[in-house]
């Protein structure tokens, strides 16, 4: 039997007038990750509140912590950041309510 997978939350510091740079910064590191082993899917949100202080979050879902920690520490990773300040941890699922 296969562990729950582990999911990512990473909430962005944006300045409203740098999203299309974040954005583009935010592709980039999506592009590179999906092609890692363990990635499974990541969603970006975006406050309905221009002046939230985490305007950008990303709930991402990865086989394992350790398929996670694999990926981010690859060099194409690492020298392509997201130039902005986030607050990023990995989580377990420890209840849920599907209706």
């Amino acid at each position: 039997m296969n562990p729950e997978p582990v999911v990512l939350i990473n909430a962005f510091e944006v300045p409203e007038a740098e999203d299309e740079a974040f954005l583009a910064g935010w592709e980039r590191q999506r592009d590179f990750l999906s092609t890692q082993e363990g990635y499974l899917s990541t969603r970006l949100h975006r406050s309905l509140s221009p002046d939230a202080s985490f305007r950008f979050v990303n709930v991402a879902l990865w086989e394992s912590a350790q398929a996670f920690r694999d990926a981010t520490s690859q060099p194409e990773f690492r020298s392509a950041p997201v130039p902005l300040r986030f607050h990023a941890s990995l989580y377990e699922v420890v209840r849920e309510d599907e209706r």
